[in-house]
């Protein structure tokens, strides 16, 4: 490698090597430009020196002393002088040194003063070998010639001596001095030849030289080629300026060039080198000057091709910021794993190279690894870096942020330092799990090792966890947080992409953290090929806080553990480490001083830096000169620096004032004015000066007087001897961690001294700078300067150059303020502005995370506007830069059209693109992609073309370009790809395709655009069947039951009615035909209620129940006004209510109405799945105003969510239950305030009524026959049955005081419809079931409501319970429920005490004996009864009363006869109302009708009451109050006629039985002549009882329907009566007694037996006496006379019809019990099965269904049979829910429709979920149909291809958004049946069948 760095002589030069400097070169330069003879003379003399001919023209000794090294000059053209020496340098070959020529320069005459005598003594200072050597000449070649050879010397180590000169010179002779000594580098001139050397002719020799951009490599000292011939890694520590990364780079270009000698005609591998460092324009100049070396040493050994690529890398970009510049400008891959053997050797910034790790982690498929490198991927995104914590973020977004007692006296610097360095940052860090340390640790951290805030770490930490707080909210993230991700992925599993490097050089690495440290050695494969350089006092980058002594270790530690240790077979070396002490760039007087700071900061903190060789300068130089003793009066002090006010002093390019913050520099320019360059400590990191004022330090430090005096510890007693008045000096070891901050305001101070390379001068008033003075003084390091002291001017003037070079120079260390400053000075406006648009984006960025966002926006669009000026007026290519930095600031700006418009002018076509894309500008971004296709990537363009076809083909508003699609069938692809069916049904019909389009839309839920293009295929039956399909569907859902017709006339249900007008009727069936013209009768301007009613008849013919349900719905929307409605009219209202009502009680009670597809659809309810359900919101089910619902879980909810079946089931019936007893309700309103129900009597009677408000019918007397009484009862009956209807939707309101008030309130309505108030009216025998429609379950009501009434009366509640219990008796014989009367409460136990007679005999039993009983008393009881009531002027309904009186007698009077002739006769010639013949009781001879005299006692006192006109308020009527006329109509019913005439003759009993009844009516004629008697009745008083008939039958000549029968026996000898019956009495012939009642009796036979449809009818049995007893005495056959008014004793003897009902009552009882509990168990395994979840019902019907399929076809049995039907109903659930699930995401992602919504800017990520969830549904679809239960997969029984498709299943849902999620468990239980391997075997498992399922399945 040695030999590979340099060259030998060229042609025509000999043994002397020509070392030229950098002067020498720069003015060959000029005269080969300028002058080309002085060149020619000039190269002629260099060659004369290296062919050792010495001549007294060209060795003429220039020093005056003769006493140093000989400088010598030779005269070359008039005063031209060439000015050199005779140097000794090592030989590159061998261990010797060699004679050579060192040119300082070329000068003239004039020029050549005392300087060459300082440097000849200077040199003179190597030592005396050294110029014994440079003096020494071998003997001339030719005995008398003087041509000399070069002197070999064996190589010999000087020590170097630096002593003042002994010379005063003045600076302008220093700083030649030091040019020479220390600045200029010395080449060898024959080098420059050697580059081309194959053109062989001094003309390209001198075209060489002129070239600017070469550099050459220059002579080293012994140290430095130490360090680049080292074989092993090496350490390199040294100051600034010292050439460590000179060694770096010069062993680069050895190992590289080596290469290229070697590699000729051998296949080497290229050596992969990789220089990194942290500070982007170092590896930028790094690079520039490398190839600039490689150039001048291997242009032969290059291909053009490689010198391009490596030129093309640094092409001088002009003012621009080095990041700026994108990383695909450098030609260097963006990932890592694409690095080629030709990249390399590589300069990287170490973001640049984590970046290109961060892209390939980016590939590996572990989200985690994802997530990490996103951390890197940020440095072209100007949105992203917003997200990356930088120093500057961190003072300026977060310090203001933390707790002020947290961070006030403290440097945000240093604390970030602290928290990157060590907290986050050091080897210990990784040791944690979160990379960062815990408080115990950083807190017990040694403090001489960290002594920056040893005393403070508690403080400290506590802001590290207030940032890191912040950081988390923020989503921001930090150096060390991307280091410590990268490292745990690389650490892990994950590994380096593509080949390790060789060879690893890290520069200033104290830039980085430690933890970079482990990644960076990561990165090389050779444990020889790592070069460390740097030195922790300088640390340039914040953050950074470790020592080359902690890498070194931790270095160690990772060879250690890394088993790389050895390489091929050999043990690795250990790495060396190299120490630079000779600063190149400052003198000797400023390198002391810095060192004195070092010797400082070792002293006190010897483990807080390396310890290094001490600096020295090469040349000496003046010492720093501290100005003192100006006061406190800093008036005279600025004057004397600054110049007084008014003047104009200006200090120079190279100049600079520094300060502590920017605090002190605005305060100092308020002072001063821009009088130069004024930075803080801070900026001027990383710069240098010539001149340095270092503005009072001392006093802006937060560190007090007090402790700044403990560095006169260090002084070791020499301070006291020089001023005894000072304080005692403290002592460090007593509280080392009070001076801890002194340690970081050494570092600061070491940082300001070493930016100056020539003068520097200390400014400060304060006495905080007395100590560091004093140290210095004591060491004679410093010149103080008090006032009076001549010193020389500051400021120096400069050219124009000068400042425009400094400002670029400061421009490329991003210092703008400073370099408009200079630019200004220089007459640069355009820099100037360049510079000023750059300070914009610095302030603009600083505005991130503290000023509103709408002011960032506003400063990053005036930075734009600003670089947009900038482009404008630059020419060349430096423009675009600009344009590209003004598009990211555009895009920080938030406006991306500008953006767009700027990355187009920086053609930055692809960013352009994406901006134009982001901002919705499509056409833009189509016409760039087609422009400048060739300059986009494949994939961004692609990306690019998808997201404009999806949004023009979303877009209906806007045609697409034409160049999106080259072909019909590449559009039809990508729409049928991304769903788009709005443009794809737009295709197809512009093809004609409309059935194809009509699916379409319908498979994307857009039925009416299907329905609509369905229709313009008219001439198609089946297209129009299909339009019409969807259609009535549509309509179903949207005008479902319970859509007011107002909504019918908007919205989608007008055009779907609109529609229905356009389709076609002929091809349909009836059915449909039916329902299209059902939607469109409801949505008429007028409803035409006739139509529907029609239509809904006809639906119920067809047994089509939802729809007529529909139609009655409409038809009773509104009730119709039925005040004037005949019984017709009101019949078939009440029929067509109740059909409507039934209809709603069928869906009510249904037990799984959701299961019905026709109740869905009536509903609108739609089938997800075989448990999951959604309803339209707004619908029926879910909005009910007429009632509140129970179920709660539906009416929260009021969008279309999915229900389970048990939920929506629940939710229907509730509702419709609720909405029938709404409806009812309104009805029975109706019924109430319609006067049909009942008969005004006094109208009926007289013909008129003159009450204003009466609420009854007046009916003629001339209507009133059978049709209305039964028509009457009808109504009655039907409004009872739709109220049942209620009732038993709610069987709950059947205990609600309310209801039964209700029915109590019916029963009285039915009771007088059954027994009017007269007989004109109708009776029992008038009553025809077979007119009455729907009678059976009229009946079956009835009797349900009378049970009921009977059980639920209670006289405590009751406000007239005699009325309510004679009703109910007499209902409840009539109906069969005596055995209710018998155990009723009011019967057995709530007994009122004015119903009971003589004691303990309860009238209320009486009267039921009376009615039902067969026992001999009955009738006797019965006449008991009344006569209580009627004399104890109890509270009863005078019409009932009367119903009950004309009970008994017809029992007496029939009873008497057949007491007084047995036989068959006994009935004969009787004369009777066909009333009196319809009876519950069983007539009989043995009956006791000894109390008639009672009864009569007690009519006659009624009698008597009604005629008197008696004020009392007992007796009432139902619809009014008993008024007089009232009184005489039932005076007229009691009369007692009928039972007078048909008592048996020639009985004494009867005889006066009817004497009496004569009295009592003729008792009733008025004998006053003002009053006459009643009309009504008054013929009865008139006539004698023998005329009773004849009366009764001209009363009821008036009446149209006929009431007396004649009974006359056939055959029978006995005579008949003498009157002539007439037609208005039926004569009815019998043989037997037995006939008679099977006349009359059929009426209530039906209503008896209607509980058992089978029963047979029971007839009532009217016996004759049957034979008595032996034993017994027979009852006599007259009753003898009794005592009014007098209670009667009660007949002794058992009732046998109470006795049997009592021993029935406990079977009954046990009866009920036990159906009560199969009941319950029936309902509760009912509502088990409803209540299933969701799974289970959903399971259950797949396994259903697979049964059923293996059982019809014969699937036989085996182990496939069970997988079939065990395990395999849970995969199929499980896929069908992943199907739902990517059923659901698909909708969601329809791309117009969220376009709409969303806007443009999600396209490319909808565009990607739209196709993956499209390709992801068909495979869940193809797999369904794979595995449905009749495919011929399972006929192959290929258990193989089972368990494949699991795996295909699990896959699937794997590819579902939230797939797996859905049914994990039915996933797992499939797996596990059917994949897993099977260890031990298991017992076979149950089938999913349950026990409690209603309808269980078997095998």
């Amino acid at each position: 490698m040695r030999a590979s760095l340099y060259f030998g002589n060229a042609d025509g030069f000999g043994d002397w090597r020509i070392l030229i400097g950098t002067n020498a070169t720069k003015k060959l330069r000029e005269f080969r430009t300028n002058d080309t003879k002085k060149f020619k003379i000039v190269y002629k003399k260099l060659k004369e020196l290296s062919n050792g001919q010495f001549s007294d023209d060209n060795q003429n000794r220039l020093d005056g002393t003769h006493s140093g090294v000989p400088i010598f000059e030779v005269r070359m053209q008039r005063d031209l002088r060439l000015v050199y020496q005779v140097d000794c340098v090592p030989d590159h070959d061998a261990e010797v040194e060699r004679q050579v020529i060192k040119i300082y320069g070329i000068y003239t005459h004039t020029r050549l003063d005392g300087v060459w005598d300082a440097l000849s003594y200077h040199l003179s200072g190597k030592g005396e070998e050294y110029l014994r050597r440079c003096i020494y000449r071998n003997k001339p070649v030719l005995p008398s010639g003087k041509v000399y050879v070069p002197a070999v010397f064996p190589r010999e180590i000087h020590d170097v001596v630096v002593e003042p000169p002994p010379l005063p010179l003045g600076d302008q002779e220093m700083d030649q001095l030091h040019s020479f000594l220390v600045l200029d580098k010395y080449v060898t001139f024959s080098q420059v030849c050697s580059n081309l050397s194959i053109l062989q002719n001094d003309d390209v020799v001198t075209g060489l030289i002129a070239k600017n951009d070469i550099e050459h490599v220059f002579e080293l000292t012994l140290q430095e080629r130490k360090i680049i011939e080292c074989t092993t890694s090496c350490y390199v520590l040294g100051r600034s300026g010292t050439g460590k990364t000179t060694t770096m780079l010069f062993k680069m270009l050895g190992i590289q060039r080596a290469w290229q000698l070697h590699s000729e005609g051998f296949d080497l591998p290229r050596p992969r080198q990789i220089f990194v460092t942290k500070s982007r324009m170092l590896a930028k100049k790094v690079e520039e000057y490398f190839v600039k070396l490689l150039q001048s040493l291997s242009l032969a050994g290059c291909t053009l091709e490689e010198l391009a690529r490596l030129q093309s890398r640094h092409v001088d970009r002009g003012l621009v910021d080095d990041d700026d510049v994108p990383d695909t400008q450098s030609g260097i891959p963006q990932r890592y794993s694409e690095l080629e053997d030709h990249h390399f050797p590589l300069f990287l910034t170490f973001d640049q190279l984590a970046r290109m790790i961060a892209a390939d982690i980016l590939d590996a498929d572990h989200p985690e690894a994802k997530r990490i490198a996103k951390l890197f991927m940020h440095s072209r995104d100007p949105e992203a870096l917003d997200t990356f914590v930088s120093y500057e973020v961190f003072v300026n977004s977060y310090w203001p942020h933390f707790p002020q007692r947290l961070t006030k006296g403290r440097d945000p610097w240093l604390v970030f330092g602290e928290i990157m360095g060590i907290i986050k940052g050091s080897e210990k860090s990784l040791e944690f799990d979160g990379g960062t340390l815990d408080k115990n640790t950083y807190c017990n951290l040694p403090p001489r090792s960290n002594p920056t805030f040893s005393g403070q770490r508690e403080v400290v930490y506590a802001i590290y966890e207030a940032y890191s707080k912040l950081k988390r909210q923020r989503q921001h993230h930090d150096v060390a947080d991307r280091t410590h991700a990268i490292l745990k992925t690389l650490l892990g599993d994950a590994s380096f992409k593509g080949p390790q490097v060789d060879f690893l050089y890290v520069d200033e690495a104290q830039d980085n953290l430690l933890i970079d440290a482990l990644l960076l050695r990561l990165l090389c494969n050779n444990p020889e090929g790592l070069f460390w350089a740097g030195d922790t006092a300088q640390t340039i980058s914040a953050g950074s806080s470790f020592r080359f002594d902690d890498l070194k270790a931790f270095i160690y530690r990772i060879e250690v553990n890394h088993t790389s240790h050895i390489v091929r077979e050999r043990a690795v070396s250990p790495p060396e480490s190299f120490q630079l002490a000779i600063n190149y760039r400052s003198h000797g007087g400023i390198v002391n001083c810095a060192h004195s700071v070092i010797e400082l900061i070792s002293h006190f903190w010897p483990n807080s830096i390396d310890h290094l060789q001490p600096e020295h300068g090469i040349v000496d130089g003046s010492k720093p000169v501290f100005f003192m003793g100006w006061g406190k009066d800093t008036t005279h002090y600025q004057q004397f620096f600054f110049g007084a006010p008014g003047s104009h002093i200006e200090f120079g390019a190279q100049q600079c004032i520094l300060v502590r913050n920017e605090r002190a520099r605005e305060k100092l320019q308020q002072q001063v004015g821009e009088i130069g360059l004024i930075m803080t400590l801070y900026e001027s990191k990383g710069l240098e000066f010539n001149d340095v004022l270092l503005y009072n330090f001392f006093e802006d430090s937060n560190v007090d007087l007090s402790r700044w005096r403990v560095v006169l510890a260090a002084t070791g007693g020499v301070v006291g001897s020089h001023n005894r008045s000072q304080p005692q000096v403290p002592t460090f070891e007593r509280d080392e961690s009070r001076y801890a901050a002194i340690c970081s305001e050494l570092k600061l101070l070491y940082v300001g001294i070493t930016r100056a390379r020539k003068r520097l001068w200390i400014v400060d008033k304060s006495d905080k700078a007395e100590p560091m003075k004093l140290f210095w003084s004591s060491r004679s390091q410093i010149q103080n300067c008090a006032p009076g002291t001549d010193v020389s001017h500051l400021a120096v003037s400069s050219t124009a150059e000068e400042w425009a070079e400094s400002g670029r120079s400061l421009f490329q260390h991003k210092r703008y303020t400073q370099a408009m400053h200079c630019f200004g000075r220089a007459n640069m406006p355009r820099e100037v502005r360049i510079a000023k648009a750059y300070h914009f984006r610095e302030i603009a960025r600083a505005t991130t995370g503290i000023a509103p966002p709408t002011e960032q926006q506003r400063a990053f669009a005036k930075t734009a506007e600003a670089f947009v000026t900038c482009a404008g007026e630059t020419p060349g290519r430096e423009k675009l830069q600009y344009y590209r930095t003004a598009a990211e600031c555009y895009v920080r700006a938030a406006d991306d059209r500008k953006a767009a418009d700027a990355y187009l002018n920086a053609e930055e076509y692809e960013l352009a693109a994406k901006r134009y894309r982001k901002a919705g500008i499509f056409n833009k971004t189509v016409d760039v992609l087609e422009s400048h296709s060739k300059r986009i990537s494949r994939d961004c363009s692609d990306e690019l073309l998808t997201v404009c076809r999806l949004y023009y083909c979303s877009k209906e508003d806007e045609k697409p370009p034409s160049s999106l699609f080259h072909s019909m069938e590449e559009e039809l692809e990508f729409l049928d790809t991304y769903g788009l069916d709005v443009a794809l049904v737009v295709l197809y019909e512009s093809h004609g395709k409309y059935v194809e389009a009509g699916e379409l839309h319908l498979s994307e839920d857009r039925p009416l655009d299907a329905i609509r293009v369905f229709l313009k295929d008219k001439t198609n039956p089946d297209a129009v069947r299909r339009a019409a399909d969807i259609l009535l569907e549509c309509l179903w859902k949207h005008c479902s039951f319970g859509v007011a017709r107002e909504e019918l006339h908007n919205g989608i249900p007008k055009t779907l009615i609109s529609f229905s007008h356009q389709l076609p009727l002929d091809p349909l069936s009836p059915r449909v035909r039916d329902e299209t013209k059902m939607f469109q009768t409801a949505a008429a301007e007028e409803l035409d209620r006739a139509t529907l009613e029609a239509l809904a008849e006809s639906f119920i013919k067809r047994d089509e129940k939802v729809a007529a349900l529909w139609c009655l719905n409409h038809v009773f929307s509104r009730l119709p006004q039925l005040s004037s409605a005949t019984l017709e009219d009101f019949a078939l209202f009440l029929r067509r209510f109740y059909t409507y009502s039934h209809l709603l009680y069928i869906v009510a009670s249904h037990n799984d109405p959701v299961g019905e597809r026709d109740i869905r659809r009536l509903f609108g309810i739609t089938q997800l799945s075989d448990d999951q359900y959604v309803v339209k919101p707004g619908s029926f089910i879910l909005t009910t105003p007429s009632a509140e619902s129970t179920t709660k879980d539906v009416d929260e909810k009021t969008n279309a969510s999915p229900y389970t079946q048990a939920q929506i089931t629940n939710a229907l019936k509730d509702r419709v239950r609720s909405y029938l007893r709404y409806q009812v309700n309104a009805e029975t309103r109706l019924c109430y305030k319609s006067k049909i129900l009942s008969q005004c009597l006094l109208h009926a009677i007289n013909g008129s009524c003159n009450y204003a408000k009466c609420q009854q019918r007046h009916d003629p007397l001339s209507s009133l026959d059978s049709v209305q009484y039964n028509a009457r009862i009808g109504l009655h009956l039907q409004q009872m049955r739709i109220l049942q209807l209620v009732y038993s939707a709610f069987p709950e309101m059947r205990e609600w005081n309310s209801i039964k008030g209700g029915i109590a309130d019916w029963i009285a309505h039915l009771y007088e419809a059954f027994f009017p108030p007269f007989r004109a009216q109708g009776s029992l025998a008038n009553l025809d079931w077979s007119n009455i429609e729907g009678a059976h379950d009229g009946i079956q009501v009835t009797r349900n409501w009378v049970r009921g009434a009977i059980y639920s009366l209670d006289p405590r509640k009751s406000t007239d319970f005699l009325t309510d219990i004679l009703r109910l008796i007499k209902l409840g014989s009539i109906f069969g429920e005596g055995d209710a009367l018998q155990r009723a409460n009011c019967v057995r136990r709530h007994r009122p005490k004015t119903l009971f007679r003589h004691g303990d005999h309860y009238v209320v039993k009486d009267m039921i004996d009376s009615v039902q009983s067969s026992a001999e008393r009955s009738i006797s009881a019965g006449m008991l009864g009344l006569h209580h009531v009627i004399c104890n002027d109890l509270q009863v309904n005078l019409s009932v009363l009367c119903d009950c009186i004309e009970e008994v007698l017809s029992a007496y009077v029939i009873t008497l006869r057949l007491k007084n002739n047995p036989g068959g006769d006994s009935l004969h010639d009787a004369v009777m109302p066909r009333s009196w013949f319809i009876r519950t009781n069983k007539p009989d001879a043995c009956k006791d009708v000894r109390m008639i005299d009672y009864l009569l006692d007690g009519i006659k006192y009624l009698l008597e009451k009604l005629r008197s006109d008696s004020k009392e308020d007992n007796l009432r009527l139902m619809h009014t109050n008993v008024t007089p006329v009232h009184r005489s109509v039932f005076i007229a019913r009691i009369m007692l006629c009928l039972a007078s005439h048909n008592c048996p003759p020639h009985n004494l009993h009867c005889v006066r039985v009817k004497t009496r009844i004569s009295h009592m009516i003729t008792s009733l004629r008025l004998k006053s002549l003002t009053w006459l008697t009643p009309s009504i009745y008054r013929r009865y008083t008139e006539v004698t009882c023998e005329q009773y008939l004849r009366v009764v039958v001209d009363y009821d000549e008036k009446h149209v329907i006929p009431n007396l029968v004649h009974l006359v026996r056939k055959g029978t000898n006995l005579g008949t009566s003498s009157f002539t019956m007439g037609p208005r009495i039926e004569q009815i012939s019998y043989n037997q007694l037995d006939e008679i009642p099977a006349r009359f009796a059929s009426p209530l036979t039906s209503a008896r037996s209607s509980l058992r449809v089978d029963a047979p009818a029971f007839v009532p049995r009217l016996a004759t006496s049957s034979q008595p007893k032996p034993d017994h005495v027979a009852p006599p056959t007259s009753i003898g006379p009794a005592r009014a008014r007098v209670p009667a004793r009660d007949v002794e003897g058992p009732l046998s019809d109470n006795d049997q009902a009592v021993a029935a009552m406990n079977e009954e009882e046990s009866a009920a019990r036990l159906i009560q509990r199969v009941y319950r168990l029936y309902r509760q395994k009912q509502k088990q099965w409803l209540e299933r979840s969701t799974l289970e019902a959903e399971r259950s019907a797949i396994f259903a269904t697979r049964l059923k399929h293996a059982q019809t076809c014969g699937f036989a049995r085996g182990f496939y049979r069970l997988l079939y039907l065990g395990p395999l109903p849970h995969l199929l659930l499980a896929l069908k829910k992943g199907i739902s699930i990517a059923t659901f995401v698909k909708a969601t992602t329809k791309i117009p429709g969220l376009l709409l919504r969303e806007g443009h800017e999600r396209l490319e990520e909808l565009g990607r979920q739209r196709s993956e969830i499209s390709s992801t549904l068909k495979q869940g679809q193809e797999l369904l149909k794979t595995l449905s239960p009749d495919s011929q997969f399972h006929k192959n029984r290929n258990i193989g291809a089972l368990k494949r498709a699991v795996l295909q299943v699990e896959e699937f849902l794997h590819r579902i958004p939230g797939g797996k999620r859905g049914v994990p468990e039915e996933l797992d239980i499939a797996r596990k049946a059917i994949v897993a391997e099977k260890q031990v075997r298991q017992e076979r498992p149950a089938l999913n069948v349950s026990a409690e399922d209603p309808d269980p399945y078997g095998y």
